[in-house]
Formats: C-alpha cells, structure tokens, sequence
C-alpha cells in the first residue's frame, strides 16, 4: 500500500471526510476479516480524533471487502496515518489478504 497521504483537493468549509480500503481475501475467509473488523478495527477507530462511523462491505462469493470509515475533517483522517493507527488496522488483516490493500480517500458531498 502506498505510504502517501490522502489529499481530495479544495472543498468548501469543514465538510466531512470518508475513507475507503478496498481488501481481498478468499471467499472461505471473509467471516474471520468480520470478526476482526467488529472486535478490533471499529474499537480502536472510536479512540481517534475525529471518528464518526464505520461500515464494512463484503461480498462472500468473491472475497471483496471494503471498510468505509467517516471522519469529521480530512485533516482528521489524515492525522490518524501520521499516528499509525490507520497502518496498524490494515497488519491486523495481513494473514487474511491475496492482495495488496487499497486506499482512497473522498469529501462527503451529500449526506441524507
């Protein structure tokens, strides 16, 4: 996974910010990346500066995953890869992985 840092480009006032990482693992696997999410990712993520919510999504048949994490700024996000945290979630799920992580970074435009 790149080591750069997440940069949307201009926005408008403090809007929120969401991070997107895109994993693979096997399809069999897909539960224990689950377990990891909900008894590991999402508890530390509630101790950063900033965390709003996070949403993991996954398709079992071919193994997809995607953690979408809100932040209340980018800066937020972006402090949270400075401080490791965002690195040591992803080596929680290094055993689980056939590929390479990625990350992507967005404003939230609209929010309903």
């Amino acid at each position: 996974m790149s080591e750069k840092p997440l940069k949307v480009g201009k926005k408008e006032g403090n809007a929120m910010f969401a991070r997107l990482t895109t994993l693979n693992t096997s399809p069999e696997r897909v539960d224990e990346g689950i377990a990891i999410y909900k008894k590991s990712v999402i508890p530390a993520a509630k101790s950063q500066k900033g965390f709003v919510a996070a949403y993991l999504l996954v398709d079992r048949r071919t193994g997809k995953g995607m953690s979408v994490t809100f932040w209340k700024t980018e800066e937020d996000a972006l402090a949270n890869e400075r401080n490791r945290y965002y690195q040591e979630q992803l080596v929680k799920f290094l055993d689980l992985l056939v590929t390479n992580p990625i990350r992507e970074g967005y404003e939230v435009a609209v929010k309903g």
